[in-house]
């Protein structure tokens, strides 16, 4: 009984995390890991980097490859896209990738998505990045990606 009673308390804690390498970045929010040799999509959660087409999506990219490509990266699960790919969170050592893109200016927190505790931090740090014009914040008039996606269809 007091067995049960540990492992469930412990079961919560229980992370599916992995780690692989990263073979290749789509753009500034997606990016493809090698998990036990095979490539899997992964979407960094709660963000969204602006578009190719739109001032900074190339730099976004730019940043997350030199953030991750052919490096060990963990990664930590946490749904399936629409698209099939792994939303997760993405970390090196103690660098948590998503909220790094966001610190940088190249990274909006995607309000639609980023409903967890973690992204109260992730707006202050978007915040901070608005306030010192840092990246895509060197713009007032900077247009979100999902809404830049949503006139594109139009």
């Amino acid at each position: 009984m007091t067995l049960a009673l540990i492992l469930l308390l412990l079961l919560p804690s229980i992370s599916w995390a992995w780690s692989g390498k990263v073979v290749g970045v789509t753009d500034g929010h997606t990016i493809t890991v090698l998990q036990e040799g095979e490539p899997e999509k992964i979407r960094l959660f709660g963000i969204d980097c602006l578009e190719k087409r739109q001032a900074f999506g190339t730099r976004a990219k730019q940043a997350t490859s030199a953030l991750v490509f052919g490096k060990v990266m963990g990664v930590e699960p946490l749904a399936v896209d629409r698209y099939g790919r792994t939303v997760a969170l993405v970390t090196m050592g103690a660098t948590l990738v998503n909220q790094e893109l966001v610190r940088q200016g190249l990274a909006w927190v995607y309000p639609q998505y980023c409903k967890r505790p973690i992204c109260g931090e992730r707006k202050h740090l978007e915040a901070e990045a608005r306030e010192a014009r840092r990246g895509l914040w060197v713009d007032p008039q900077a247009v979100p990606p999902w809404e830049f996606r949503r006139q594109r269809r139009k």
